[in-house]
């Protein structure tokens, strides 16, 4: 593994010849980012050796180099799911990559179902923690020394100083934001309304279908990592309503506008 992660990162280092210094997933309907960003190089998935190409609607397929907020960036328009078949290695194979080509932070966003009666369709959930309902981890084998230690501390996997600059930012911005606890599932099914109430009552306050395996890759090599979701629908008893995929990337394109606001000036400010 360690193997394939070099010769993809040697692969992209000769094609790009640009050293990002921040890393960023964009979810669904969030690709439009990219508009923002001053763009050197763009691969496409298919082009890197190793990498997964992304099946779903509403995800690229392109690894973005540029400029944002003053910061050179890698950016993955389009990210891989558990659900596309993908094993977890595969999955989180491009944050392993993303550290041999000089990361030092990782910025992760999503589309989510809200299970926080308080939540609106809209909303942009700074994520201050996660819980793991897949039913494996990224980690589970033989450790890879070299990435990280065999028993990563995960008590701060979204780092705090981050989240208060978010934060801050959002209130000098007046834009909204709420926190909270995003939980991962397989997928590719939503919830039913016994799993929303489920994942409200074990702690969580959103519910989506990726982010957790790249944040646990990312944590077991000592990437600080930042999380945002948009909350595109509610699995809240009283309004929980049939939800199409082609519903989920409207919401979160509405939404972009402002979390593209707040991902700029963020990275301008660290």
């Amino acid at each position: 593994m360690l193997n394939l992660i070099h010769k993809t990162a040697d692969y992209i280092k000769k094609e790009s010849s640009f050293n990002p210094e921040i890393g960023i997933i964009l979810g669904t309907g969030l690709g439009g980012l990219v508009k923002e960003i001053n763009i050197k190089k763009s691969i496409s998935y298919e082009d890197i050796p190793n990498f997964p190409v992304s099946t779903v609607e509403g995800h690229q397929g392109k690894l973005i180099f540029g400029e944002l907020g003053g910061k050179n960036v890698v950016a993955m328009q389009g990210r891989f799911h558990f659900y596309e078949g993908y094993s977890m290695n595969e999955v989180v194979f491009p944050v392993r990559v993303m550290k041999f080509l000089g990361i030092k932070k990782l910025v992760v966003s999503n589309a989510s179902g809200g299970v926080n009666p308080n939540f609106e369709i809209g909303d942009i959930m700074i994520i201050n923690d996660h819980i793991n309902l897949f039913p494996t981890n990224p980690l589970i084998g033989t450790n890879i020394n070299a990435l990280g230690t065999r028993f990563p501390d995960m008590s701060d996997a979204y780092d705090p100083i981050l989240i208060k600059k978010i934060q801050s930012i959002a209130k000098e911005l007046n834009i909204k934001v709420v926190n909270g606890v995003y939980a991962g599932l397989t997928g590719p099914t939503l919830e039913t309304p016994a799993e929303y109430s489920y994942i409200r009552n074990i702690g969580a306050d959103a519910v989506g279908m990726s982010t957790v395996p790249e944040v646990i890759a990312a944590r077991h090599m000592k990437i600080p990592c930042f999380g945002i979701s948009i909350i595109t629908d509610l699995g809240v008893p009283g309004k929980i309503v049939k939800v199409t995929h082609q519903d989920v990337q409207n919401v979160a394109s509405n939404a972009e506008k402002h979390l593209t606001m707040l991902i700029k000036k963020f990275l301008e400010s660290i």
